[in-house]
């Protein structure tokens, strides 16, 4: 299963990098495509590595809370829809919250493993991506990259929860996953309503 997960990784690795490089055609429909592309890696990595080996875990999860802040302060700027920025703003407090726990539990359960202060390529992407949305196109692409991502970290804390040999840890996991599961909620809520 390991070495689907890898190969599944490897082909939308490829993808997306593919992507990035026509991104200098300043494409929506290439920016959507990398977007796209970003959903199955993500769900991949959480879903194998992630929610398995605290190696993959830390930074996963931490780069996950940077990608949803850094994307809130974005959407704080841009978006001029109330429900948007409400949910940014929830968003931005609980996971800044988050990142905080994190740097405390790794650092008991964890010590030897570094805590990412970056965002990593596909992470970057998208934040890429939300920046260059038109104005019109805004909402959806910020909404629909936090479905995404937040189905993503379901994905990952829940598979992490009950590991016994990083209790810190999985006891984060724990602690957070109620929240991440109200922001999808709320972001699958919003998108709808964006929809209709």
């Amino acid at each position: 299963m390991i070495k689907q997960a890898v190969a599944v990784v490897a082909v939308s690795a490829a993808a997306l990098t593919l992507a990035a490089c026509n991104q200098q055609q300043g494409s929506d429909a290439v920016d959507k495509v990398q977007d796209a592309v970003s959903e199955p890696v993500g769900q991949t990595s959480a879903a194998t590595m992630g929610a398995n080996m605290v190696s993959a875990y830390v930074p996963n999860a931490a780069m996950g809370d940077m990608y949803e802040i850094q994307a809130a302060d974005i959407a704080l700027e841009r978006s001029q829809n109330a429900q948007v920025k409400e949910l940014a703003k929830m968003i931005k407090a609980d996971h800044t919250a988050a990142a905080t726990a994190l740097k405390t539990a790794a650092a008991q359960a964890a010590p030897d493993t570094a805590v990412p202060s970056a965002l990593d390529q596909r992470r970057q992407g998208l934040i890429d991506n939300l920046r260059s949305a038109d104005a019109a196109n805004f909402d959806k692409t910020y909404i629909d990259q936090q479905v995404a991502a937040h189905e993503e970290a379901v994905t990952l804390h829940r598979g992490f929860s009950d590991k016994t040999d990083a209790p810190a840890l999985s006891e984060h996991a724990r602690t957070v996953l109620p929240k991440i599961e109200a922001h999808l909620q709320r972001a699958k809520q919003v998108q709808s309503s964006l929809a209709g």
